[in-house]
């Protein structure tokens, strides 16, 4: 990687951004399956809970599937993309199929991919716990208390450094996964310090998508279910089941939350969409920077493999 990059970070992500659009198109695809099937059993069953219900939990299904087992591939392929831009300099011109091309390359199956992106998780856990762990044993109470702190911190960023994992498995292309994978986790275990350092960013921008997109996300959810008080009668007394200690007998409090609710699940999408791949690209070209400067060595591996034992699972793997 150049000392000066030809390719800026927003550029990156203005150029990865065909993958967040169709991502965009298939969460709304799945999130209005998932309220028309919440509405269907509702009116279907005569406006009972029940009926709610059954059309909430068949919707969330739904939903799943399609954002989990299709949606996969959107992902995985920016990632990819943006591993490419960060550490080359350069992106192809037909971006998409380069990144949905990029993604089999390297995974020959669906299953090859999500386990090891859950092995992936499954370490960065780990290790969160285990900086934790090691604070405590270092120096008692008061230095728990720091590392306490320090891991919650890092739980903030850690879903951000897993994508850099995987964009480092992308980038260690003809290797072992397994094996890119516990590199990727060395390179979190050394190097988390200078690698939070992009927390401003990710709180900043994450509490300023909250008060503008999912405040007007809420405003507009509030103003469209005020036209349905039957429904939002339902769905209080859903919540309320749910959670007792929550009361929802006043009709303007149950429309209140309701449509917080809507609104945090419609920014959630949008956060995802819009946001988090353009603070992911800045973390990404850190975390490439810190591992092509000085690169993870099988030496290494014993000290994760003490606080982690889906790391030493990996590793087994990756011998095999």
């Amino acid at each position: 990687m150049s000392e000066k990059s030809k390719l800026s970070n927003g550029a990156i992500y203005r150029k990865t951004f065909c993958f967040s659009l169709r991502r965009l198109l298939l969460d709304l695809i799945a999130l209005i399956i998932l309220i028309a099937a919440t509405v269907i059993g509702f009116y279907v069953t005569g406006q009972s809970l029940i009926g709610l219900g059954i059309g909430a939990l068949a919707g969330i299904i739904i939903f799943a599937l399609l954002v989990h087992f299709v949606g996969y591939m959107f992902g995985a392929a920016q990632i990819a993309m943006m591993t490419k831009g960060v550490t080359e300099d350069a992106l192809p011109d037909n971006i998409f199929e380069a990144g949905k091309q990029e993604v089999k390359d390297n995974f020959a199956t669906v299953a090859a991919y999500f386990a090891i992106t859950k092995m992936i998780s499954a370490i960065f856990g780990e290790i969160t716990k285990g900086i934790n762990t090691i604070g405590k044993v270092a120096g008692g109470g008061a230095a728990g208390d720091v590392a306490d702190t320090i891991s919650g911190i890092i739980q903030v960023v850690v879903s951000y450094l897993e994508s850099c994992c995987l964009g480092w498995v992308f980038y260690k292309k003809g290797q072992n996964a397994f094996k890119s994978t516990c590199e990727g986790a060395v390179l979190f275990f050394k190097n988390w310090k200078a690698l939070i350092k992009n927390l401003g960013r990710i709180f900043g921008l994450g509490a300023l998508s909250l008060i503008v997109i999912g405040g007007a996300l809420t405003v507009g959810a509030y103003n469209l279910l005020g036209m349905f008080p039957q429904f939002v009668t339902a769905v209080s007394k859903a919540v309320m089941e749910a959670r007792p200690d929550l009361d929802l007998s006043d009709p303007t409090v149950a429309l209140l939350v309701v449509s917080l609710l809507l609104g945090i699940v419609a920014w959630s999408i949008l956060h995802a969409v819009f946001v988090k791949p353009f603070v992911l690209v800045g973390v990404l070209r850190n975390f490439m920077k810190a591992g092509i400067a000085n690169p993870p060595k099988e030496e290494q591996f014993p000290e994760i493999e003490k606080i982690s034992p889906k790391f030493k699972k990996a590793y087994a793997k990756s011998t095999m």
